[in-house]
């Protein structure tokens, strides 16, 4: 007569043929993968959204404000040696990358103080306000064109539609001081100012309308040069759509789809690790690995949104 081992006394007698086997007392039934595999899809759509409002919103701001630091530093030892960007080529002769700084934006009305950056996308815009390529430099005769984000990124230009006829703009670029005067503020569908005329100067300050983050138009701030006019190479050249307002960065699509691979093969790894290592420790490793992909996938993926949110 077998004897059984005290394991198999505890575990029951064997299940009829037929009859599904019982759980053991004290034991966890097995994962059943047809509502696993949809828990963690929805848990890792969550984690994205998640840090995609943060990112917009915490992380962006922080970001922003870093970015002026380093860029404010870069301008002013520029301006020392006397070789800041006074147009779309610097002094090798070589194009103005987009996202190097250009002048300093000061308003003393409304305590802004920003340092600008050469371009007008997206992802340009989250450092601060964007100098628009195909116009000169501030002081410099004709329209030149600054955009920033409304909300987003800092907000730099969340209250110049508090600014008032006569109030001073002050821009600081690789030429000194150039001064202006608000001559006026305009949303959509208000009659445009005359073009300014030969050897004239004009600022036009550009940034969205609409409520928290939902940006449905452009509002404008008309200023006119009114400091000595300062000599520039000829404005011109072709933009990109996505250095239009209101308009997205496309490019963005690529560093997305490898942030995505990276984020599915970072899962699959810890969910191999989660089953075979243990799930302290597999938190403790793949948490900060996890956190970093989805912040950096949710900061590509806000440079879809429009360039003046």
């Amino acid at each position: 007569m077998a004897v059984l081992s005290p394991s198999r006394e505890a575990a029951g007698p064997p299940p009829e043929p037929g009859e599904p086997a019982k759980e053991p007392e004290g034991g966890r039934r097995p994962a059943d993968w047809r509502f696993v595999a949809p828990g963690a899809a929805l848990t890792v759509l969550a984690a994205l959204m998640l840090g995609f409002v943060i990112n917009l919103t915490v992380l962006g701001h922080i970001e922003h404000a870093r970015a002026q630091q380093t860029g404010y530093a870069k301008l002013r030892s520029e301006l020392a040696q006397g070789v800041a960007p006074i147009g779309r080529f610097d002094d090798q002769g070589k194009q103005v990358p987009a996202g190097d700084p250009v002048a300093v934006l000061h308003i003393k009305t409304i305590g802004l103080r920003e340092v600008v950056f050469q371009g007008t996308t997206s992802g340009v815009l989250m450092s601060g306000p964007g100098h628009r390529r195909d116009t000169p430099m501030p002081g410099q005769p004709g329209t030149s064109i600054i955009m920033g984000r409304q909300w987003g990124y800092g907000s730099p230009f969340n209250h110049i539609d508090e600014l008032k006829t006569g109030d001073n703009i002050t821009v600081t670029t690789g030429q000194g001081q150039q001064q202006y005067k608000v001559t006026g503020v305009r949303r959509a569908g208000d009659p445009a100012p005359a073009l300014p005329g030969t050897g004239q100067g004009r600022l036009i300050l550009m940034t969205a309308t609409g409520g928290l983050y939902t940006p449905h138009g452009v509002l404008r701030v008309d200023a006119e040069l009114v400091s000595q006019v300062q000599p520039g190479p000829v404005a011109g050249g072709g933009l990109t759509s996505a250095e239009q307002p209101l308009n997205g960065d496309q490019a963005a699509w690529l560093p997305i789809l490898l942030w995505l691979q990276g984020l599915l093969l970072a899962v699959v790894l810890i969910t191999w690790a989660f089953r075979r290592w243990g799930r302290w420790q597999t938190w403790i490793c793949g948490l900060p690995v996890l956190a970093a992909i989805v912040i950096a996938l949710s900061g590509e993926a806000t440079r879809l949104l429009p360039n003046l949110l």
